[in-house]
């Protein structure tokens, strides 16, 4: 995009800014996005130093912290990754407000046009991921000086597998919203098809463990290949020895993160190139 361009879309970020700045159900969805991050992996890490230390006291599970700098980055990403949820289902709520409320119809009567309609709600999905992101590289930090650890970016990789699921699911979402364009209708399919997605993931995952220990035919875990499992398969709690155990597990298929990582970059075009098309090519 040229300068012009740019300035343009800044413009119209702050329209959109000024709509939502005030809407309740977006402080309220922001907040818990905020505390869940936080109180998450407080949680882990309470549970490493105050339970399984003392039950393990020879470090047989887990001879580190999960916050240590060498870990802290998978950690964080890992933990903070399941509540990914809640940017989607905010974005679902302003996107199909739009249509309920004609908004859309009166910024184009203002001098809006289709493109810009979609741009803004793109952009939108973007900076909701780049803000997940950062609230994710400073909670890493945060707790890995609290594990006692020096600073270090080993695996540091992790954090931008979190940003690249981050942008999946808010573009799975704004997906589903243009499509749909009913809140409740749309919300109810975003849940329902992460569920199916799930359980679908568990079948494959179990006729790849079958294709190698029957056949000898390792092609990976199939259930990462899936749109939402493609980025959640990027991120990894740190090894440890029940981990290991199910990772050198004869019966258990490769991880093929780059196999992951390409189908993660494919469907993450998709859901942007559906999602333009739909609001360009049809009524509004």
């Amino acid at each position: 995009m040229n300068l012009q361009t740019d300035f343009y879309v800044i413009q119209l970020l702050k329209i959109e800014w000024l709509k939502i700045k005030n809407y309740s159900a977006f402080i309220v969805l922001g907040l818990f996005f905020l505390l869940g991050i936080l109180g998450s992996n407080y949680a882990v890490f309470y549970l490493k130093k105050n339970i399984i230390d003392k039950a393990d006291p020879t470090g047989m599970i887990a001879s580190s912290s999960p916050y240590d700098f060498a870990h802290t980055w998978q950690t964080t990403s890992y933990v903070s990754g399941y509540l990914l949820l809640l940017p989607g289902l905010l974005l679902i709520l302003l996107v199909t407000n739009e249509f309920a409320f004609r908004t859309h119809r009166q910024n184009i009567l203002d001098g809006w046009n289709r493109k810009n309609v979609i741009d803004v709600k793109i952009a939108m999905a973007l900076i909701a991921a780049v803000i997940s992101t950062i609230l994710v590289f400073i909670t890493a930090i945060i707790f890995g000086f609290a594990a006692g650890s020096s600073f270090s970016v080993t695996h540091i990789d992790a954090v931008g597998y979190f940003f690249l699921k981050a942008l999946s699911y808010n573009m799975i979402a704004l997906l589903f919203a243009v499509l749909v364009r009913k809140t409740g209708f749309a919300i109810g399919l975003y849940f329902i098809y992460m569920g199916f997605e799930n359980i679908v993931s568990g079948i494959l995952q179990a006729l790849s463990m079958k294709f190698k220990a029957e056949y000898g035919f390792d092609i990976g875990n199939m259930g990462d290949y899936l749109p939402m499992n493609a980025s959640d398969g990027l991120l990894h709690f740190p090894e440890n020895t029940i981990t290991n155990l199910a990772n050198n597990s004869k019966a258990m298929p490769h991880d093929y993160m780059y196999v992951s990582l390409v189908l993660a970059l494919v469907y993450l075009f998709v859901f942007y190139a559906w999602s333009r098309n739909r609001i360009l090519k049809t009524d509004l």
